[in-house]
């Protein structure tokens, strides 16, 4: 037997998206071919980062670049990061209040790690990307639900969330473009949201790593919107946009009265000096080519706008499938199923049957029962063979 004691702490762990990758393994190493839906990962089907990154990134390493940096990130990169908030969604930030982290994820962690104790409480939508559920539970803090309604494109429930406060409430945290549904929140509801937390004097933490991507609507950054009494904690980096999921290079800003905000900045610094720095070289590639890069957005948005309209149309025509509000950002389609199983099974044994690789729905929280998430990345080929798989399946067990 063996004395090794696993934590009870990272018991509570548990991540949906990757959940059944060994099983997708081992089906591949039967000779299966394996149709992964799951992972929102642009750079495993035909995305490329813009030719400009990778060749600041030679060009850094060449240049010996291969030092620690400073923990809060290089200065010519948070200079850059502040570029890149101005001219895209023109929000104003002291590169003093930016912190780089590795990917968005790190900057999560930091975020409960500095700002939550045992038993506080955390406002996150339902459904939520689950690393906001599982830091919650990881710390110790209670997680709490606001609606988001299905019906009218997971838009929040402003009402509910304003019953959902509590003295215990740390933060409110809004996901725009939203992961899983692809959502994309309108102005006035951000405003809302905003209003809320300064009467509450609460933090909004603003995750809005698909920032760029976008169809046929307008993107509102929250913290473009604030007012002097709000305190605005953004997370973002260059996963998603710039294609370069693989570099891990992600950022915190903080935006507000500095006197709110000095000891969050020390708090998250704190955090971030035990990990000692993001990677030097590929902050060095950034930072040059924040400033010649941006022209890639316009092909990307539309080769995924083409396949997110021909998923959209495809999950309709599925029996047992049901799509309210297409997604307006991101690359992830959050459709109803109608299982004579749960989620999970659903999930699992589609990819047994099938090949193919999609994420249950309940893994995002509640309201997320009866859904399965589904990214819209590969060519339309690869897609079509993809849900020609899943109608199948359908059929069978609807049968």
């Amino acid at each position: 037997m063996s004395k090794i004691k696993i934590s009870e702490r990272i018991k509570r762990l548990d991540y949906p998206i990757r959940k059944y990758n060994a099983l997708a393994r081992s089906l591949e190493e039967k000779g299966e071919k394996v149709i992964y839906l799951n992972i929102g990962d642009p750079l495993k089907y035909d995305f490329q980062p813009p030719r400009e990154l990778i060749e600041e990134a030679c060009r850094a390493l060449q240049e010996g670049h291969h030092y620690y940096s400073s923990s809060e990130g290089l200065k010519e990169l948070r200079e850059a990061i502040a570029y890149k908030e101005k001219t895209w969604n023109k929000v104003d930030i002291d590169p003093k209040n930016i912190l780089v982290t590795n990917g968005v994820s790190e900057g999560i962690n930091t975020l409960y790690a500095a700002l939550v104790n045992e038993g506080d409480e955390v406002l996150i939508p339902d459904p939520s990307y689950p690393l906001y559920i599982n830091f919650a539970d990881f710390y110790d803090a209670r997680k709490v639900f606001y609606r988001t309604i299905e019906e009218e494109g997971w838009i929040p429930d402003i009402d509910d969330m304003r019953k959902k406060i509590t003295e215990k409430t740390r933060f409110i945290v809004v996901n725009n473009p939203h992961n899983p549904t692809g959502a994309v929140y309108p102005k006035k509801v951000l405003q809302d949201i905003l209003d809320l937390a300064a009467e509450y004097k609460l933090p909004v933490v603003s995750d809005e790593i698909y920032d760029a991507m976008v169809f046929n609507t307008e993107f509102h950054s929250v913290a473009s919107l604030a007012k002097n009494d709000n305190i605005v904690i953004g997370m973002n980096g260059f996963s998603k946009t710039y294609l370069a999921t693989g570099w891990r290079l992600g950022y915190i800003y903080l935006k507000g009265p500095e006197e709110e905000i000095s000891n969050m900045r020390t708090a998250f610094l704190g955090f971030l000096m035990t990990r000692l720095s993001a990677v030097t070289p590929l902050q060095i590639a950034v930072a040059r080519a924040v400033y010649k890069t941006g022209s890639h957005l316009k092909e990307l948005v539309s080769k995924l706008d083409e396949r997110r309209r021909y998923s959209a149309k495809r999950l309709q025509e599925i029996p047992g499938f049901s799509l309210p509000v297409e997604p307006k950002g991101a690359f992830y389609v959050f459709p109803r199923v109608d299982l004579k199983m749960n989620d999970e099974e659903f999930a699992r044994q589609l990819l047994l049957d099938e090949k193919v690789f999609v994420v249950y729905g309940s893994g995002f929280g509640p309201l997320g029962t009866n859904h399965v998430r589904l990214v819209f990345l590969p060519p339309v080929d690869v897609l079509e063979e993809a849900f020609t798989r899943i109608e199948r399946f359908m059929r069978k067990i609807s049968s």
